[in-house]
């Protein structure tokens, strides 16, 4: 006398292998749907565009010998900005871009200590490879590098 077909060991191994390819899509479509990725910017052509004008900018900063250098010290970034042909320190914009998770990406306007360095104060310390554009409050110059955070030496920008 044969079992039934629910007590044999074959139907039960053709029907979980289409099952598990079944799972594994609907779990692959809901990670996707879930964590985009926006690594790919909607408008590259105005950003292909903008490439060109920063790199005027940072000519000019060239040629006004401007150069800078960055550390973080616990929850604290300094940058120290050489200000090159530039009077005095002037107020900087400080744009803080995170390689690929653009949530993290802040901006922060700046004023030097008496000894030239440049202040940032954050809620928690920075990780990881961050890209950063300094630039004074009418954008004639910017300074631009890409550095790995924590970093307790100065790092050259733009270098």
């Amino acid at each position: 006398m044969s079992q039934p077909w629910y007590k044999q060991f074959w139907p039960w191994f053709l029907i979980i292998l289409p099952g598990t390819v079944v799972v594994a899509c609907i779990s692959t479509y809901i990670l996707f749907v879930e964590h985009d990725v926006d690594l790919v910017a909607e408008d590259y052509y105005k950003k292909g565009k903008a490439i060109n004008v920063d790199l005027s900018k940072i000519k000019v900063a060239q040629e006004l010998s401007i150069f800078a250098k960055v550390r973080s010290v616990d929850k604290t970034i300094e940058i120290q900005l050489d200000k090159g042909k530039l009077e005095h320190n002037p107020a900087i914009k400080a744009i803080f871009t995170h390689r690929t998770l653009p949530n993290h990406d802040f901006s922060q306007v700046l004023t030097s200590d008496a000894k030239g360095i440049y202040r940032l104060q954050l809620d928690e310390p920075l990780n990881g490879p961050w890209f950063i554009e300094l630039l004074p409050h009418d954008s004639a110059w910017m300074v631009q590098g890409r550095t790995n955070f924590p970093s307790e030496d100065f790092f050259p920008l733009g270098k």
